[in-house]
């Protein structure tokens, strides 16, 4: 995720493997780099290893923090003396943008509570990631939510146990992690993206930033799999929080710029200088080629799906059911959409997914209708059950959080402006619940009786360092967001995390 295979070579490492792979060749020519997690397995691994050392020296750093009983039993094993250094070098987590990290957990609550080996690796994940940014906060969480309260009173307790690691020069404001809780807003994971990075994640699936083409029809084979990495590919960097229409013009532009630069094929090679110019180009050349044939195809893909599933229609009807109160017109797209051959069964489920997050408790809510509805056409019993769950999930029972209804007549107003603004791109008018909580927090409104601190002490002056964690997992959506309040905000960062990065199918 954060180097490639070609930037590690150039800092002479030639030779990569795995710790746990069997039969590894011995190569005493060799010095070794180990980077682990400082797992019980990984430590068994290297007890192994160091016994029968399979390179001259090794220079091993964990992830994370390790036990001294750990390094102990690693010191009884080296007999040979092999071991030049040990070092915790905090990395222990995945990035993914330069503000979104994951942990890339699924599932990790079992109803409303952790799943305790779950909780320990997010524990993990969380303090390497303030040791790595050299961060001790203040912790608030969301007071509706049990898993919440864990998770922070665990940081915590690795903060105090570590003080001598967490012990950073004092900045003049604290920095502060806020916890939260996926089901306050499950609606966000459910809709249709509009974005690059998004809708690339929505559609196609974005899995340490590898994209799996290979359903893809008629797709050659070197563009099975693809890798859109914001770090090495300029073109993805630029265009990652567009929209699609906007993606369209810029793929053209780049295509057009790659046809100007493309070395004619009748280039007179003849004399040494035009080889030499022609080599020195050439490479440019290949890596703009491939970045060109991977967008394209990308894109390209996206475009049929969006023909395929009918996803201008279906969208708008999903943005309509985030965003509106309006039950009646609502209820009508709604049906008009499940009546349809071109709907398929997982945009039918979602549908009504939001319909029922929005209206469950609406005076003439029409859900057990729609639940009919569903079954008549068909649909997968897996699907259907998934609507009772994403009730029980995140429905308005369990909620900490106003997800819909405008609070009073200054919300209903902004709510208004904020429609007239958006009307020209009727896709992109939902706001995560997230940009309301961050925009409090950033203004020093939000409560304490929803979101308390953990332990005595409050911040008295507006944070600037912002860790936000979302337990349950973040979205693409979130990390728009994120970077869109970074840019509005200068002196505030906020760096967001989950523990997976969800789309509607995670």
């Amino acid at each position: 995720m954060v180097y490639t295979q070609s930037e590690i070579l150039q800092k002479e490492v030639y030779l990569f493997e795995r710790l746990d792979s069997p039969n590894r060749e011995a190569m005493k020519h060799l010095k070794a780099i180990c980077f682990l997690r400082p797992t019980k397995e990984n430590v068994e691994f290297l007890i192994q290893e160091l016994r029968r050392p399979k390179y001259s020296i090794y220079f091993i750093y964990f992830s994370n923090v390790i036990s001294k009983s750990d390094v102990k039993s690693l010191a009884e094993a080296d007999e040979q003396e092999v071991v030049a250094e040990v070092q915790e070098f905090y990395g222990d987590y995945i990035a993914v943008n330069p503000h979104v990290f994951s942990l890339n957990l699924l599932g990790c609550c079992q109803g409303r509570s952790w799943d305790p080996a779950h909780l320990s690796r997010t524990t993990q994940g969380l303090t390497a990631l303030l040791l790595s940014l050299k961060k001790c906060p203040m912790i608030r969480y969301q007071l509706s939510s049990e898993p919440a309260k864990r998770l922070a009173e665990c940081v915590k307790q690795v903060i105090t146990k570590e003080y001598e690691l967490f012990d950073f020069r004092r900045t003049e404001v604290p920095p502060l992690l806020l916890i939260l809780d996926r089901s306050d807003d499950a609606i966000t994971p459910l809709l249709n993206q509009w974005t690059y990075q998004a809708m690339v994640h929505e559609l196609l699936g974005i899995n340490n930033n590898r994209i799996d083409l290979s359903r893809v029809p008629g797709i050659s084979k070197d563009l099975r799999e693809v890798v859109l990495s914001a770090e090495n590919d300029e073109f993805y960097a630029n265009n990652m929080y567009l929209n699609f229409a906007e993606i369209g013009s810029n793929i053209k532009n780049l295509m057009e710029d790659f046809q100007r630069r493309k070395p004619k094929e009748q280039q007179k090679l003849e004399s040494i200088a035009d080889m030499k110019a022609f080599v020195e180009n050439y490479p440019q050349f290949k890596k703009m080629s491939g970045t060109v044939a991977k967008h394209v195809t990308v894109v390209g893909e996206l475009s049929r799906l969006v023909a395929e599933r009918n996803l201008l229609e279906v969208s708008e009807v999903e943005q309509e059911l985030a965003c509106q109160n309006d039950h009646s017109s609502a209820l009508q797209n709604v049906r008009r959409l499940l009546q349809s051959p071109r709907v398929t069964e997982l945009d039918a489920a979602r549908l009504v997914m939001l319909y029922a997050l929005h209206y469950e408790r609406h005076s003439s809510s029409a859900l057990p209708g729609l639940q009919g509805e569903l079954r008549s056409r068909g649909v997968s019993d897996r699907l259907r059950k998934l609507v009772p769950a994403v009730l029980e999930y995140g429905g308005k029972r369990v909620r900490g959080s106003e997800l819909f209804s405008p609070k009073d007549a200054v919300a209903i107003t902004k709510q208004f402006l904020k429609g007239l603004k958006g009307v020209e791109n009727v896709y992109t008018q939902h706001q995560p619940l997230l940009q309301e909580t961050l925009d409090q927090l950033i203004k020093g409104k939000l409560k304490d009786s929803q979101f308390p601190y953990l332990g005595p002490n409050t911040l008295r002056d507006r944070p600037q360092d912002i860790i936000v964690f979302i337990i349950g997992g973040a979205t693409y959506e979130e990390a728009l967001t994120v970077f869109n309040l970074n840019r509005s905000n200068p002196g505030v960062r906020v760096v967001l995390g989950g523990t997976t990065i969800h789309n509607t199918k995670r």
